[in-house]
């Protein structure tokens, strides 16, 4: 298992940074930066396929695991992502057992699923590792899924309880918006939607995860029960401290000048 499942498995909070930005670049400074893992957005992030093996190579240059999060539930394209290396998948908008079972089918190599492998991948070395990898793929592979909506949420436990799903992602910004809640911080039903992913992960002994804002809201998180948290983006971050070392520098381009 890698260490990012193990911590999981032990109940250590682990946590991550989201790469939006398509960038090798910033995929290598994040990997330095010390995060468990980081996860690679093909779903709303600027990059593609093209950039995906660029920034998968750049991010051995930490230690974190890298999980990809592709655009949709389509097993050709979970197949193209695992065989460039990724150490775990996440799968946006999962609201149905029958979808986590398609999920499972399309990461795991049988007998657990039915995805194909080839011994000259990425992920194989090239060969070189390819009987390790066929052994032990489907414990170390991540497979993440997201609940994101009002069906998902009611349907939370029992795709837990599929075997091959390791956890349950929150999509904070989607499930608010499918639940019609404006202000999801002010607002209890939120909180309690939250809390039931929480708990309908743990019936499983599986972790829930989210994505958070800032520090607070990974405070807050935590606290619910989280175990599997990111605060916030490479985009998020770069254009915030862009915002505010402008600020500082027109401030000081204000001041009167000294005599």
């Amino acid at each position: 298992m890698s260490a990012l499942k193990i911590g999981l498995a032990m109940g250590k909070p682990q946590m991550g940074v989201w790469l939006n930005l398509g960038s090798a670049v910033s995929a290598e400074i994040a990997a330095l930066a010390g995060y468990d893992w980081l996860l690679i957005d093909l779903e709303h992030g600027s990059g593609d396929y093209r950039d995906l093996s660029h920034q998968l190579w750049a991010a051995q240059a930490g230690e974190a695991s890298v999980i990809v999060r592709v655009t949709a539930l389509s097993a050709p394209d979970i197949k193209r992502v695992l065989d460039l290396g990724a150490h775990g998948l996440m799968l946006p908008n999962i609201e149905t057992v029958e979808q986590a079972i398609a999920a499972v089918e399309a990461v795991r190599i049988p007998p657990l699923g039915l995805r194909g492998a080839a011994t000259s991948t990425r992920a194989s070395l090239y060969g070189y590792g390819y009987e390790a990898y066929i052994r032990e793929a489907n414990d170390s592979v991540l497979l993440a899924v997201q609940i994101e909506s009002v069906q998902g949420l009611a349907n939370a436990a029992q795709i837990a309880a599929v075997e091959g799903i390791d956890l349950l992602f929150v999509g904070p910004l989607d499930l608010s918006i499918s639940m019609g809640i404006q202000e999801p911080q002010q607002d209890e039903r939120f909180r309690e939607a939250l809390l039931s992913v929480v708990e309908a992960a743990n019936r499983s002994h599986k972790p829930a995860g989210i994505l958070a804002r800032n520090e607070a809201e990974a405070e807050l998180y935590l606290s619910m029960g989280f175990r599997f948290l990111a605060n916030g983006s490479d985009r998020g971050i770069l254009a915030s401290a862009m915002r505010k070392g402008a600020a500082a520098l027109k401030a000081m381009a204000a001041r009167p000048a000294q005599a």
